[in-house]
């Protein structure tokens, strides 16, 4: 029995993504001896892999899993498409990506969740600003603390120029508008004094 659900838990994990429902109908054992000699070691190799995890990591991909099969289909699909995007990234951006993930799963929830939304912005994004984000992010790694402080006070800096300028920019069509109204008043008092038979 154990070596069955291990065997369903192998399954899910290679095929997860690309399982319709209707093999996920079938058994583990059939589906397994529908599979092609490769794809059948391919999986004895990860059950062996799995066996040598911890009890505790064990159970966190089986809880993983179990969440996927709850998943309404939209938030399936959303997921099979990252897999899918995950698995045409180059192997230096999957490797990267990999990484951040093992730093993710160490920090607090209210920081995970700032991550999950730069996360997004990597899956999202097309394959150039993608390589350009993960570079950044490698910057980022590999900056001492010190460094990482100047660039965040760099940043600042910045947005606070930014910031300046929009309110100079608000502040100077605000001049425009006002000139434009004043004139727009001289010329309508110019013409009220030019029109004859006034008394």
């Amino acid at each position: 029995m154990i070596r069955r659900a291990a065997l369903a838990l192998l399954f899910a994990l290679a095929a997860a993504p690309a399982a319709s429902r209707a093999q996920q109908a079938q058994s583990a054992e059939e589906r397994f001896r529908g599979l092609p000699p490769d794809k059948q070691e391919e999986l004895r190799r990860r059950y062996r892999e799995l066996q040598q995890l911890a009890p505790e990591e064990r159970q966190r991909i089986q809880d993983n899993l179990a969440r996927l099969n709850r998943m309404a289909p939209d938030e399936h699909a959303r997921v099979d498409e990252n897999y899918r995007r995950f698995r045409e990234m180059p192997p230096e951006q999957r490797q990267q990506v990999l990484q951040q993930w093992q730093r993710f799963r160490s920090l607090p929830p209210e920081e995970r969740e700032r991550l999950r939304q730069s996360l997004r912005q990597v899956m999202n994004a097309d394959p150039d600003a993608r390589k350009q984000i993960l570079e950044n992010m490698d910057r980022w790694q590999r900056m001492t603390p010190e460094q990482r402080e100047d660039a965040r006070q760099r940043f600042r800096e910045q947005r606070q120029e930014r910031r300046e300028e929009r309110r100079e920019e608000r502040r100077e069509e605000r001049r425009e508008e006002r000139h434009e109204r004043k004139q727009e008043r001289r010329e309508r008092h110019l013409e009220q004094k030019e029109r004859p038979g006034r008394h």
